[in-house]
C-alpha cells in the first residue's frame, strides 16, 4: 500500500509519461474539434449525462482533462472512488444541495459551520428546509423527506469536532456531507468512516498558497454522476489555470499540515498562558467538544484554532491591527498565518443568536497557523496582544 505522502506527490500523474511531461499541463480550450458527428454526441450524451470523461471533451464546461487530473489525484487522497471539482467551494455545496432536492426537501445541518454555509442552508434559496440541530438530535429530527445530513469538523470556527460515525449511524440511510476543510485528508478521511459525501474548500490546505478558488466533492461513482450533471447545467467547472495550481500544492501538502500543526501546538500552549486571553478553542488542548477524537477520528489537532479575548470586540480589532508578520485576512490553510475575525467578517451572515449559542463571541479571533518559524509567530502575536492590552488599560 503506498503511503500518503507518496500518494500526495504522484497521484493524478498516470498519464504523464504517455504524453512525455513531467509538469501537468494545462489545456486551456474552451471547444474541442469534432471530426466524427456520431461519436461526438455519443461524448456529449455521456458528460451530460454526468460521466466523468468521454472521447471527445466536447466543450470545457462539460469536462477538462487538467481538471480531470487533479479530481483522480483527490479521489485517491481522500480513497473515494471518483471526485468532483468546481470553481469554489461553495459552488461544490450547491451542487451537493441542488442534487439532494432529488431525494426530499428536507436537511439537518449540524451548527456551527462556514459562515456562507450557514447563510445558504438558512435562506432557503436552494429550495430545502434546513433544520439546525445538535449531532445528538439528527437520529430523533430525521424524516421521511430527509435528503441530507451536513457536518463540518473540524468545526469552523470554534474547533469543536463532529464523531462522523456516530453522525452516520444516526443517519441511517440518509446521506451524510462532513466538510473536512479543516482537516484534510492527511488528517481525517471521513469517507472510511461512512460519510457519503467528503467536501473540502480547496481554496485552503489543498492548494495552500492563497492563490486558487476551488471546492470538491468526494464521493463513490453513484453519487458523483449528477453532481456532475449539476455542474455541466449550471456552468461551475473549476477552471483549468486553477485544476493546475491545486494540483501543484497537493506535493507538499502532508508536509506543510504536518509544520503548521507543529506550530499550532506551541502557539495554543502559549495563548492559554496569556493574561489576555480568556479562553483557547484547541483540540490539542482538550478545549473543544469531543476532543478525546483526536487520535482515532483525526490523527493530529490541526493547524486552527480560535481565541476569545477578555476585552471583546474593541480587543478583537486592536489585536488585527497591530499584527505586522501576521496578515490580518479571511481564508486559511495558506502557507502564511492568517488572523481574522468571525463574528465581524465570515460568520457575520449568520443569524446573531445563532453566532452567539454557537460560541462566536465578539472577542473571538481564528487563527490559521503558518508553516513560518513558530517563535517569530509568537513574537508577532504576543506583541500585539500585549499592545492592545495596555491600550485598554490606559
Amino acid at each position: 500500500m503506498t503511503h500518503f505522502d507518496t500518494l500526495a506527490v504522484h497521484a493524478g500523474r498516470e498519464d504523464f509519461a504517455r504524453l512525455g511531461v513531467h509538469a501537468p499541463p494545462i489545456d486551456l480550450s474552451t471547444t474541442y474539434p469534432v471530426a466524427d458527428l456520431d461519436a461526438g454526441t455519443e461524448s456529449f450524451d455521456a458528460l451530460v449525462g454526468g460521466a466523468a470523461s468521454a472521447a471527445n471533451p466536447i466543450y470545457a464546461r462539460l469536462h477538462n482533462p487538467t481538471v480531470g487530473r487533479v479530481e483522480n489525484a483527490l479521489a485517491r487522497l481522500e480513497g473515494t472512488e471518483a471526485c468532483v471539482a468546481y470553481g469554489s467551494g461553495m459552488a461544490a455545496l450547491t451542487a451537493v444541495l441542488l442534487d439532494a432536492r432529488s431525494r426530499g426537501s428536507h436537511v439537518l445541518v449540524v451548527r456551527p459551520l462556514y459562515g456562507t454555509s450557514d447563510h445558504l442552508l438558512a435562506s432557503g434559496l436552494c429550495g430545502l428546509e434546513a433544520e439546525f440541530v445538535d449531532a445528538a438530535e439528527i437520529a430523533a429530527r430525521r424524516r421521511p423527506d430527509t435528503a441530507l445530513v451536513i457536518i463540518e469538523t473540524p468545526a469552523n470556527p470554534t474547533l469543536d469536532l463532529v464523531d462522523i460515525r456516530a453522525v452516520v449511524a444516526a443517519a441511517g440511510d440518509v446521506p451524510v456531507l462532513v466538510d473536512s476543510t479543516f482537516a484534510t485528508p492527511v488528517l481525517q478521511q471521513p469517507a472510511s468512516l461512512g460519510a457519503t459525501y467528503v467536501m473540502h474548500s480547496a481554496t485552503k490546505f489543498l492548494g495552500g498558497h492563497g492563490d486558487v478558488i476551488a471546492g470538491v466533492v468526494c464521493c463513490s461513482e453513484e453519487h458523483a454522476r449528477p453532481l456532475r450533471t449539476v455542474r455541466a447545467a449550471t456552468g461551475a467547472l473549476l477552471h483549468p489555470l486553477g485544476a493546475y495550481l491545486l494540483h501543484r500544492g497537493l506535493p507538499t501538502l502532508a508536509i506543510r499540515v504536518e509544520r503548521a500543526q507543529a506550530n499550532a501546538v506551541v502557539m495554543a500552549e502559549r495563548l492559554a498562558a496569556h493574561p489576555a486571553v480568556a479562553r483557547v478553542f484547541f483540540p490539542g488542548l482538550g478545549t473543544v467538544r469531543n476532543a478525546h477524537l483526536v487520535g482515532t477520528q483525526m490523527a493530529g489537532p490541526g493547524a486552527l484554532m480560535a481565541f476569545d479575548l477578555h476585552g471583546g470586540h474593541e480587543a478583537a480589532a486592536s489585536v488585527m491591527s497591530r499584527v505586522r508578520l501576521m496578515t490580518p485576512a479571511v481564508s486559511l490553510g495558506s502557507v502564511d498565518t492568517l488572523i481574522q475575525h468571525p463574528a465581524g467578517l465570515t460568520h457575520r451572515v449568520v443569524d446573531a443568536q445563532a453566532r452567539l449559542a454557537s460560541g462566536i463571541g465578539p472577542g473571538l479571533l481564528r487563527l490559521s497557523v503558518g508553516i513560518e518559524n513558530v517563535d517569530d509567530l509568537w513574537a508577532d502575536l504576543a506583541q500585539a496582544l500585549e499592545g492592545s492590552r495596555l491600550s485598554a488599560a490606559a
